[in-house]
């Protein structure tokens, strides 16, 4: 069934991306964000998705944090980061923002597949999620089967956005042990608008 054999392709393949980044990787990446005024994290399509589910948790653990497009965001400054989250490193909004916010004096994260992009070179951090992106596709299938690239059961970007969500989601709990905060330290900030 191409259910369940989808669904182990993509457990498999998070599985052995997220496990890719080192444990430096992440003590860079949350001591930028704990050691910053603002925290502005973007992503477009379901990496945007993604951002904001990342930008909630932070907030949770009592952080300052902007998604960055929505109309309370404020001006950016050099005692801030951005986190910017891109499979591609290439998409267009992502690039120039990033870049705009690099020329303010921001630091910048790059969570993507290729550390050759453009997002890549422009950052202060890349932390490489290797996951399947739009771009990555092997036309030629002769080349495929010698290399070993097989195509994935997971449609366009998933694998990497799949990827990113976990990788974020563990690193807040890294976050929580480092910061001392409890589950219910979480929840005290949790809207009850709801």
């Amino acid at each position: 069934m191409i259910y369940n054999d989808a669904v182990n392709d993509i457990l498999e393949n998070v599985s052995k991306i997220t496990q890719t980044v080192s444990q430096e990787e992440i003590n860079k990446m949350t001591d930028m964000i704990v050691n910053v005024e603002n925290v502005f994290i973007m992503g477009l399509g379901r990496s945007g998705l993604v951002a904001k589910a990342f930008g909630m948790r932070l907030m949770h653990l009592g952080l300052n944090v902007y998604i960055v497009g929505e109309t309370i965001t404020p001006a950016i400054t050099d005692k801030d980061c951005l986190i910017a989250i891109s499979g591609s490193g290439e998409t267009s909004y992502i690039v120039s923002t990033s870049g705009i916010a690099k020329n303010i004096g921001a630091k910048i994260i790059a969570i993507t597949s290729y550390t050759d992009s453009t997002l890549a070179k422009e950052s202060d951090l890349v932390v490489q999620l290797k996951g399947r992106t739009k771009i990555d596709d092997e036309q030629n299938y002769i080349s495929r089967q010698i290399s070993g690239q097989h195509q994935t059961l997971s449609p366009m970007g998933t694998i990497f956005e799949i990827s990113a969500l976990v990788f974020l989601d563990s690193v807040i709990a890294q976050m929580m042990h480092d910061l001392g905060q409890t589950e219910e330290d979480l929840k005290s900030r949790h809207t009850v608008l709801e």
